[in-house]
C-alpha cells in the first residue's frame, strides 16, 4: 500500500484491509483516476510482481458499481484483491487490458452486463448480449422489456 501511495499518488489507495474470510487476502480499494498507474506498478514492481490476473468481476451495490480484480504473483504465490469503485450514473474505470490481457474479455463482459465503460479498452463492445439489446441485465435497476423472459 505504501508503494502505491509513494510511487503512484498519495491518494491512490482509498482503503486497505485484510479479508479474513478469504485466506487473509490483502484487499485494496484504488481510486479510478489512479487505477491504470497502480495496475502497472502492481505488475512490474519487484516486491509485488502481480504478473497474473486471475479474474475480474463486476458488482452492483445499488449505491455504486465496482470492478474487482484478483491478482496473483506466480513467483511468490501472493494474492491480492483490488476494487475500483465508480458511480452509477456515468460508470467508468480505466481499462487494464494493456497491462493484463486477461482483462480484455472480462472488461467486455462487465461492460455488457453492468454498463461500466472502460476507456482505453482495445475493443469495448458487447460480448454476451446482442448488439441491439437495451440496458445491462445484471444491474439491480434493470427492467426487462419482456418480464416473462
Amino acid at each position: 500500500m505504501e508503494l502505491l501511495r509513494t510511487l503512484v499518488h498519495a491518494d491512490a489507495v482509498e482503503e486497505a484491509s485484510i479479508n479474513e474470510l478469504n485466506g487473509d487476502m490483502p484487499t485494496l480499494v484504488i481510486r479510478p483516476e489512479h487505477w491504470l498507474a497502480a495496475a502497472e506498478l502492481l505488475k512490474s514492481h519487484g516486491k509485488l510482481g502481480c504478473n497474473y490476473l486471475r479474474n475480474v468481476s463486476g458488482v452492483d451495490y445499488e449505491t455504486h458499481l465496482e470492478s474487482v480484480y484478483h491478482l496473483v504473483s506466480l513467483d511468490t504465490k501472493r494474492e491480492f484483491a483490488v476494487k475500483v469503485k465508480t458511480d452509477r450514473e456515468h460508470p467508468s474505470i480505466p481499462s487494464v487490458a494493456a497491462v493484463w490481457s486477461t482483462a480484455n474479455w472480462n472488461e467486455r463482459e462487465i461492460y455488457d452486463l453492468l454498463g461500466i465503460d472502460f476507456p482505453g479498452h482495445p475493443d469495448l463492445r458487447r460480448i454476451m448480449m446482442p448488439d441491439d439489446w437495451v440496458g445491462h441485465p445484471l444491474r439491480k435497476d434493470y427492467v426487462p422489456l419482456d418480464p416473462e423472459v
